[in-house]
């Protein structure tokens, strides 16, 4: 049950900024994008695989929330997804007062869930910190306790999300990505998983607007992948990205 209400909450956050009259007083801003990657050389499953991401985020009234789906179809015919929720709390907006010292910009509640396919959901909650970096559009960092249910005890993450748009001879070139770092629960060892995108702007050459259309590289490194000890992917893919 409570999951069917919390994919219903869900739906009204993606649905909710397009509706002008409710963007105007609590949705204050939101993104959306669509990504298709391909690669190879995965290490546990089908060792290539094509994947469409869908990303939602958006700035609400009391904090931020974000969003993604992935579809992943594997060179097996097989396919699978997964989806994770990340609702923030921002104490500067819930106080009505700048919660910020030197370089933090703010400081937050974060939760998130994660779903994959036929798996049972995963809770994790925390304190999260933004940050205000020279060049740099955000760096995110988030301080999570997490529980796998599947899983004895419960254990640390850290999540950090960081953006850094820049030009190179021109042309419109972005630095994107984040990074996991887990520690072991239950059975499983601590693992590592970062995910670096180079990506330069091939829409505004063709007559489209600034930031719309994206091309380049994502390379995932996940190291000891899902806390299993000695697996490690380093898998490099082609990423076309449009925002809108």
């Amino acid at each position: 049950m409570l999951s069917k209400q919390l994919l219903i909450a869900l739906v009204i956050f993606i649905i909710a900024p397009l509706v002008s009259a409710v963007e105007s007083d609590f949705i204050q801003w939101h993104e959306n994008n669509v990504q298709l990657l391909s690669g190879g050389d995965y290490k546990l499953g089908s060792e290539q695989r094509t994947i469409m991401t869908l990303e939602h985020v958006n700035g609400w009234q009391y904090g931020d929330f974000f969003i993604f789906g992935e579809k992943i179809w594997s060179d097996k015919g097989k396919s699978t997804y997964y989806i994770e929720p990340t609702l923030r709390f921002s104490l500067s907006k819930m106080l009505d007062k700048k919660i910020s010292y030197g370089l933090i910009k703010d400081v937050l509640i974060s939760t998130q869930i994660e779903k994959p396919k036929n798996q049972d959901v995963r809770r994790l909650a925390g304190l999260a910190f933004d940050f205000n970096l020279p060049g740099v559009k955000f760096f995110k960092s988030n301080f999570f306790i997490r529980d796998n249910p599947n899983l004895s005890g419960s254990t640390y993450q850290i999540t950090l999300v960081w953006n850094v748009p820049f030009q190179i001879a021109g042309a419109n070139i972005l630095l994107e990505g984040f990074t996991d770092i887990v520690g072991g629960e239950g059975g499983t060892v601590a693992h590592q998983l970062i995910v670096p995108r180079l990506l330069i702007d091939v829409g505004q050459p063709i007559g489209l607007k600034k930031d719309k259309l994206w091309f380049g590289v994502e390379w995932q490194y996940w190291h000891n992948k899902f806390g299993i000890d000695g697996v490690t992917e380093s898998v490099p893919q082609l990423q076309l990205k449009y925002i809108f």
